[in-house]
């Protein structure tokens, strides 16, 4: 049913206005929950559109808790599709999505990032018998990690010692210790 009902969605809301693309940008969200919640599932895109997947994030919250807008932007669905409360905020070029939740703020408003659009709700969580977000976000028909948006997407570090990317597909050397490094176990000589 969530699969059905977020094709249903994607087909039915407009990508928006003109705006800057997201490659373009790298926007600075708010979390839709207060204080910052417990992420229950994290974002994982299906290989093709109509494949499994789960394409978004759930945030454990409460019954009846406020629910933001992660950024600002105009309101353009408020109301229940496929048996739950979805508010869907859209962002020029994005749109985030917010289920289950019962809308307060009628379609067209304009929101700021923060601005509450309605309150959760337990009826359609994810997480039943606890209350959790799903929280989307769309550029196009394309789902977005929303983690992104608050800077708690994947982390990518390269390690310290390297001063460019590893080798992806062939075998790369073994990449030569800092200066200062001495084997933990003693008689064992530093590689060279």
């Amino acid at each position: 049913m969530h699969l059905a009902t977020l094709a249903l969605l994607a087909t039915l809301l407009p990508p928006g206005s003109a705006a800057a693309p997201v490659a373009d940008t790298d926007p600075v969200g708010e979390w839709p929950l207060r204080p910052e919640p417990a992420v229950v599932e994290h974002f994982d895109p299906p290989e093709t559109p109509y494949a499994a997947g789960h394409r978004g994030v759930d945030l454990l919250g409460s019954p009846g808790q406020p629910v933001r807008a992660a950024l600002a932007g105009e309101v353009t669905w408020s109301g229940t599709l496929a048996g739950r409360g979805v508010v869907v905020v859209s962002h020029g070029a994005t749109r985030t999505t917010y289920q289950p939740v019962a809308g307060s703020v009628p379609v067209g408003t304009t929101v700021a990032a923060g601005d509450v659009v309605g309150s959760l709700e337990l009826s359609g969580s994810h997480c039943f018998p606890r209350a959790c977000l799903h929280w989307g976000w769309l550029e196009g028909e394309t789902y977005l990690d929303p983690l992104d948006l608050v800077g708690a997407g994947p982390v990518r570090l390269l390690p310290l010692w390297r001063d460019e990317p590893a080798v992806v597909g062939r075998a790369a050397p073994l990449p030569r210790p800092y200066a200062g490094w001495r084997p933990l176990v003693t008689g064992v000589p530093a590689p060279r």
